[in-house]
């Protein structure tokens, strides 16, 4: 029989090693539980506070894109207010300062648009009880005035019955679009197709239900109600009024086209100088997300460093409690070295018990960071989310950490020598 080659002898003998060294390491530290414990406990924390908040973020982020992705594709949206708000109390009364976006200027929009596949005219008007013949809601229904261009701009898709139509605009008909989970929890016995529900006081005829899209960590997404915007507009006032237009784009590639050319619009309608600066605010699902990802960036930078701080803490203890360690077993180490085990074999035994040291922090480290992130997941009923690269980041660090720290106390126990180690009492 041949002989196995030298390259596979040697990395036998290598994983061999490593797994010797392992399971020393493992009864170095059950041997001294308190000991082990309390020096893991940095490992612990640092990890743990790296992965509970990435975890929230990553969760929070998830549902923002979620929130902040309800318009349709190639479509973006003109408010007089930005949809993210940040600044002082300047800027505040900057936006607070711009001219109303009014009716009048959506139509200008609707009408000299020419690349827009569709223009939609929309405005929160309340938030309340809605009630039917049937149950009742919390206080806490959105209701939307919308012209039929809202519709696709906001992705909105009918299941039953039909959309607002320009017919119930003209005549300001007290007609309703239900959100899909809203209408089940109205009509829970049939269809809600030709019922009345009650909206501040004032009865609606429903003509469509619109598809589920399901939960957030801010509530339920089909909690709302759509009727015709003049209609809102002739209840609700039109004083303070601020509306909001959609413009969908017909492709990608006409997309920054039609941008431009809403912005000339109104631009021109509002009577805005050469030069001065849009008193309107543009921004898509991309831009959205875009602003909230920067805002959570600086989040990270500060969990990291603040995380790196304590596992730099962690570290130095784990090499304070290895270098006892060495002191504590230097007869073990003259007794091995006696028997043939070269150095290597301690340096690799010490940092090997340093890093499982590290990852058994870690690993319980990540578990709690999980559970804690996730407990909003939990609790407001939506999906759970495991950041893989964070998890994996986290657990490398600990190797890091393990061998930087863990080189020190293996060189030294490598380094002595085996007849004083023998004599060592």
């Amino acid at each position: 029989m041949n002989p196995r080659p030298p390259h596979r002898r040697r990395g036998s003998l290598f994983f061999a090693e490593l797994r010797e060294s392992f399971w020393m390491a493992m009864n170095a530290i059950t041997a001294h539980k308190l000991r082990s414990a309390l020096t893991l406990l940095g490992v612990l924390i640092g990890v743990f506070s790296i992965i509970v908040v990435m975890t929230a973020l990553r969760l929070l982020q998830r549902n923002a894109e979620a929130e902040l992705s309800q318009l349709g594709v190639n479509t973006f949206q003109v408010r007089k207010w930005p949809a993210i708000m940040f600044g002082d109390l300047a800027d505040r009364e900057k936006y607070w300062r711009r001219r109303n976006i009014t009716l009048a200027h959506g139509k200008a929009v609707i009408e000299r648009a020419t690349p827009a596949q569709t223009v939609g005219i929309q405005r929160f008007l309340w938030s309340g009880e809605v009630s039917s013949r049937y149950a009742k809601t919390p206080p806490n229904v959105n209701l939307i005035g919308s012209t039929p261009g809202g519709f696709p701009a906001r992705n909105w898709v009918v299941e039953q019955g039909r959309a607002l139509i320009e017919a119930d605009l003209d005549s300001s008909k007290t007609v309703a679009v239900l959100g899909g989970k809203l209408a089940k929890l109205l009509f829970p016995f049939g269809s809600a197709l030709g019922e009345r529900v009650r909206i501040d006081g004032i009865g609606y005829t429903v003509v469509g239900v619109l598809e589920s899209k399901g939960a957030t960590l801010g509530g339920s997404q089909d909690n709302f109600i759509i009727i015709p915007l003049t209609t809102g507009l002739g209840r609700y006032g039109r004083i303070w009024s601020s509306l909001d237009i959609l413009v969908q784009a017909p492709s990608q590639e006409a997309y920054d086209d039609t941008v431009e050319q809403v912005r000339g619009i109104l631009r021109a309608v509002r009577k805005v100088e050469p030069g001065q600066e849009d008193d309107f605010e543009i921004f898509s699902n991309d831009s959205l997300i875009a602003q909230f990802k920067a805002f959570t960036l600086t989040v990270r930078v500060v969990v990291t460093v603040v995380s790196s701080i304590a596992l730099l803490a962690a570290g130095i203890g784990i090499m304070n409690i290895m270098l006892v360690s060495v002191t504590e077993r230097t007869r073990e180490i003259g007794i091995r070295r006696a028997v043939g085990a070269k150095k290597r074999n301690i340096m690799t035994q010490f940092i090997m018990e340093a890093v499982v040291l590290c990852e058994v922090g870690g690993v319980i480290g990540v578990l709690l960071g999980l559970a804690g992130g996730n407990f909003a997941a939990y609790y407001f009923e939506v999906p759970p989310i495991i950041p893989v690269d964070w998890v994996l980041f986290g657990l490398l660090i600990c190797s890091v950490v393990g061998v930087v720290f863990g080189t020190y106390p293996a060189v030294k126990a490598a380094n002595l020598d085996p007849i004083e180690s023998l004599r060592y009492e």
